[in-house]
């Protein structure tokens, strides 16, 4: 075990947490076939990281559409790190290193920004002490500064983990994602919630449970992204156990900010073991991460414009 887990088991959970798809990774995933299809989404496309050649998950692409940032494999034996590329054309981007300044020993990964460039991230970082994940910086020509822990959002509770984190494009709201560990790789449970800004930090939003009672079910919900107006929402859920997982990726929209979200859609044109959608500034396009031949890669898709 390598000693970037000095924060303690709860570290390993987390990684282990980020690693969802690591669990019957050989196994060819089923889409969640009972729910409705959207498809207006058109065929996957494989998007080229020129000069990189490892693993590339939980890709966000910046609102301007500079930038994909990334991590690369959500393992615990290997040091998860923030990366980023820059922008050629839709489908091309030159990969240019790691987010100096943002990376440590622990796991780093799940990056996602603002359109004013305030980065947020998961950190283990300071897990064993703060019961906390969640970090934020400044993001500017690919290094972060003034990192520090985002307020109010842990759950303080030891095994609970937030895993996943997406930051609003107006930078006031958070669509994070929770896991309950009872010493497993996967957690007993994961759910979707939303967290709006409060002076410095954030606060859990109360009416969350409302607000994403058709989101949430009894399999695992995580990875959250979220439309400029707050109107669609595009998550992951696994369901299954053991070397048999099925995942999809979810859309669901309301009519308000106000509103709760509808029933969820499956993305009919995504198939395979998929995970964390993110969704373009004008979005048009969504890109997610997907297993292939023991690899992970990334994948865009798009549609007309309009939702």
């Amino acid at each position: 075990m390598s000693n970037r887990f000095s924060a303690g088991p709860a570290a390993v959970l987390m990684a282990a947490a980020l690693a969802l798809a690591a669990c019957g990774a050989q196994q060819k995933a089923d889409a969640v076939a009972a729910l409705p299809e959207y498809r207006a989404f058109g065929e996957p496309q494989l998007v080229a990281i020129r000069g990189y050649q490892g693993d590339a998950m939980e890709p966000f692409i910046t609102k301007d559409g500079r930038y994909l940032l990334f991590n690369n494999r959500n393992d615990p034996k290997i040091d998860t790190r923030l990366l980023f590329a820059e922008r050629v054309d839709d489908l091309t981007f030159d990969y240019r290193g790691e987010l100096e300044g943002a990376n440590t020993r622990a796991l780093e990964g799940v990056p996602s920004m603002d359109r004013h460039g305030n980065l947020f991230f998961v950190s283990t970082r300071s897990y064993a002490e703060t019961l906390s994940t969640i970090y934020r910086g400044r993001f500017g020509q690919g290094r972060v500064s003034g990192i520090d822990l985002v307020a109010g959002i842990s759950l303080r509770q030891r095994g609970m983990v937030t895993f996943d984190a997406e930051v609003s494009a107006d930078g006031s709201t958070l669509f994070v994602a929770d896991g309950r560990f009872a010493g497993g790789h996967v957690p007993e449970t994961a759910d979707i919630d939303i967290a709006v800004r409060d002076g410095a930090g954030f606060r859990r939003l109360p009416a969350a449970r409302d607000l994403l009672r058709n989101v949430n079910t009894a399999a695992l919900e995580y990875a959250p992204a979220i439309s400029g107006d707050l109107l669609e929402l595009f998550f992951t859920r696994l369901e299954g156990s053991g070397r048999s997982p099925r995942s999809a990726i979810l859309r669901a929209t309301r009519p308000s900010a106000e509103a709760p979200f509808g029933l969820p859609q499956r993305l009919a044109s995504i198939t395979g073991f998929v995970e964390a959608p993110s969704l373009s500034g004008d979005g048009r396009a969504l890109y997610y991460h997907r297993l292939d031949g023991g690899r992970f890669v990334i994948l865009r898709v798009a549609r007309p414009a309009g939702p």
